[in-house]
């Protein structure tokens, strides 16, 4: 019988769990069992990678944490469990630490009886004591989005208690402990005795309650859990019966501690800390914080110990006003509060700040006007155009709801290239500001300055410029090279005002999860810039080759390979001279330098002399990139989102990888592009050359890989992208309502260039 069972249980939130999972894997685990209660299709994918080392036991998504600690410890066989929620994490050798001390507990070789649930043992004065230990006190270590390993307040309160086993009345201070499952380790008979009890998704409930009823408990201060918390703007809104619960988690508490006054008494101020925490908080609505002060005062006066001395000072006039039921008393005293510091806080600075942000001044009277329910502006490319997922919304909202009037965001510099007609305004501008204060509906492929407000009714629509490879958002954090410049503060403010996210894979939704961590709404409908891949005729694709002036019949081959936030510029990390040499006459190279290098199409850029030759175009300012896929034959890039969109068109996909080291380990990525390639990697340019003079571009080998890579990141891409956005976001569609995504085996890319030619 091992001697602990680690219990993981929840769903994969944010992409925690594999970093949990992964540690648990890299240490030995003599004596200690693992099992996996994994919530959702994610989190069972993710255990999965690790059996049979551990044990999975898949859940129906939606399954609460309750249901899935339950789970876990009906199929434990360890004499102590330890629950740790899929989200945090666990420091290197906690589960081998835990083992190691519970089994130099009392009652450790031979667990007691337990008596039944709603017996003695559920608390009470009848409570009888044999000594035995059921419950291990650990300290944690805290960690944010922006933190990770800061010590918990626990640490002291653990030491001073000791590690000789002890009853809580004895020393009640412990129930000050922050209250986690996470934080204590039970023996594994005991839980199941009071598993009726214990059994909620309450988990502060449950972590006080545990050491309520246990007869004896002991502390380890030695860090054993990660306790990971997660920003509040990426949780669903508290509904205010969760609220009111907080209250009836007390009372059943205190009723649990009756008897035991020291004990009784130490929860009592607990409760009427955490009520007056829980109302100060902004954001509660005024009825529902009128009802939960109400019967946080009902509880406070009933239950009460007998000679309560209640404290001094300003907190005893907060506990005074609770208990008298005194709300509109008490916000007048927080109000005088907050002014008393806001007036020391200018005293301190010199100055008063009204205000953190800068706005034109026509920008704050165009914010008193009303939203115009017509209006959308839509950007993308920090400004650069009409173009990607925001340039396909918006022609398929011309579609569909014409009323609907577009405005652009387009540079100065890039207007005189926009479509004869476009509506569009320049960045600073007065009708700038104007239409970004009324318009309705806002489109972005990236985010508008941090100035822009979101005001009540209006509709923020994140579309992303492809799948990520590469690590984006918070995730960049650990990477110097990535992150360099970046204010992920900010960067959260512009996250916290999207409505909807559009995702084009299940990969993507997961990621863009735990990398822009908020309440928005996941659109998992496709790329819409990527219909055209399966809209597009043979008469579409002709025409794209016509106008770059390749020749039917000849091989084009797209080269397009991404920035490097580890370089200063873009120089070719291939000889595209000699490349194109070997490759032959009937082979034509598409070059497309990234759109963070303007220079690529300058005089001094590195392809110059090469252009036009014949068999080397740069198309590094050609748009839509969507046609380029069209006119080539195959692409051969490095680690460029492109290779997502083309793979829809199921064409040959070669991956360049001279740096892919370096990139990793400078960038982040979230997978291992080497062993799921959408077809064959080269290593250097002699890799490349044999693969494109071969048939090894498109041999079975290759087919066989990139119909893995499509299963599994062209999944929501089949030509209704738009039409599903467009009916949900602007018109107000159900999502049931919509167009349902076609399975992959019933889509048909747009032709070939040889079939176009053919036809």
């Amino acid at each position: 019988m091992p001697e602990l069972s680690v219990i993981v249980h929840g769903p994969n939130v944010q992409d925690h769990l594999p970093a949990l999972l992964d540690s648990l894997d890299a240490h030995p685990l003599a004596g200690i069992e693992v099992i996996v209660a994994a919530v959702g299709d994610w989190a069972r994918e993710t255990g999965e990678r690790h059996a049979p080392a551990f044990t999975v036991l898949p859940l129906p998504e939606g399954a609460g944490d309750a249901a899935a600690r339950a789970a876990g410890a009906a199929r434990a066989s360890g004499r102590w469990l330890h629950f740790v929620h899929a989200k945090d994490g666990l420091p290197p050798g906690a589960p081998h630490t835990i083992a190691e001390h519970v089994a130099s507990l009392p009652g450790a070789a031979h667990g007691r009886r337990d008596a039944p649930a709603g017996g003695p043992a559920d608390g009470g004065p009848d409570r009888v004591s044999n000594g035995t230990v059921d419950v291990l006190l650990l300290d944690h270590v805290r960690s944010t989005w922006r933190t990770s390993g800061l010590p918990s307040p626990d640490g002291p309160r653990l030491a001073r208690a000791g590690r000789a086993p002890l009853a809580l009345d004895d020393r009640p201070a412990l129930l000050g402990l922050t209250p986690l499952l996470g934080n204590r380790a039970v023996r594994a008979a005991f839980w199941r005795a009071h598993e009726r009890l214990l059994t909620t998704d309450d988990e502060p409930f449950a972590a006080y309650a545990a050491l309520l009823l246990a007869d004896r408990v002991a502390c380890l201060p030695h860090p054993a859990y990660e306790d990971r918390r997660l920003r509040p703007q990426s949780l669903p809104p508290v509904a205010p019966e969760r609220r009111y619960a907080q209250v009836e988690r007390y009372e059943t508490l205190l009723d649990l501690a009756t008897g035991r006054p020291a004990v009784h008494a130490a929860l009592y101020d607990l409760m009427v800390r955490d009520c007056l925490r829980t109302f100060a908080r902004a954001g509660m609505p005024d009825d529902v914080a009128r009802e939960f002060f109400h019967r946080a005062s009902l509880a406070a006066r009933h239950h009460r110990p007998d000679g309560h001395r209640r404290a001094s000072g300003f907190e005893g006039v907060r506990r005074s006003l609770l208990e008298e039921d005194a709300r509109t008393r008490y916000r007048a005293l927080q109000a005088a509060n907050r002014t008393r510091r806001k007036v020391r806080s200018a005293v301190r600075t010199g100055r008063h700040r009204a205000g953190t942000r800068l706005r034109s001044l026509q920008y704050r009277r165009a914010l008193a006007e009303p939203v115009d329910p017509h209006l959308a502006v839509f950007s993308a490319y920090w400004a650069r155009g009409v173009a990607c997922n925001p340039a396909a919304i918006a022609a398929k909202l011309a579609e569909l709801a014409p009323s609907v009037r577009p405005v652009w965001v387009v540079t100065a510099a890039n207007a005189a290239l926009l479509p004869p007609g476009t509506d569009h305004v320049v960045p600073g501008t007065r009708r700038y500001w104007e239409v970004l204060a009324r318009a309705k509906y806002l489109v972005n492929n990236v985010n508008f300055p941090d100035a822009v407000v979101k005001r009540p009714g209006t509709v923020h629509l994140q579309t992303h410029h492809g799948t990520p490879l590469k690590r984006m958002g918070l995730d960049q954090m650990p990477y110097p090279a990535a992150a360099r410049g970046l204010d992920f503060q900010a960067l959260l403010e512009r996250v916290d005002k999207w409505d909807y996210s559009v995702s084009a894979n299940s990969h993507s939704t997961r990621m863009w999860q735990r990398a822009y961590p908020s309440r928005h709404t996941s659109l998992d409908h496709g790329y819409p810039r990527n219909d055209v891949f399966y809209t597009a005729g043979a008469a579409e694709v002709r025409a794209v080759r016509d106008r770059l002036g390749v020749a039917p019949g000849r091989r084009a081959v797209l080269y397009a390979p991404t920035h490097r936030d580890y370089e200063a510029g873009w120089t070719p990390r291939l000889d595209l001279a000699a490349l194109a040499d070997r490759l032959g006459e009937e082979t034509v190279l598409l070059v497309r330098a990234h759109y963070f290098y303007e220079t690529a199409a300058s005089p001094s850029s590195p392809l110059t002399g090469l252009r036009r030759t014949g068999r080397i175009i740069d198309v590094s300012s050609y748009d839509p990139v969507e046609e380029l896929c069209l006119a080539a034959d195959a692409l051969v890039t490095d680690y460029s989102s492109i290779m997502f969109d083309y793979a829809n068109l199921d064409r040959p996909i070669v991956i360049h990888a001279d740096d892919w080291e370096t990139y990793r380990t400078t960038r982040g990525v979230y997978f291992d592009l080497m062993a799921e390639a959408p077809g064959p990697v080269a290593r250097d340019q002699a890799e490349l050359t044999e693969i494109l003079t071969t048939d090894a571009w498109r041999d079975e080998r290759a087919a066989k890989a990139r119909a893995a890579f499509r299963r599994r990141f062209c999944e929501y891409d089949d030509g209704r992208a738009a039409e599903r956005v467009v009916r949900r976001v602007f018109l107000g569609e159900d999502e049931r309502t919509l167009p349902p995504v076609l399975p992959i085996e019933e889509r048909t890319p747009a032709p070939s260039p040889e079939e176009a030619t053919a036809s």
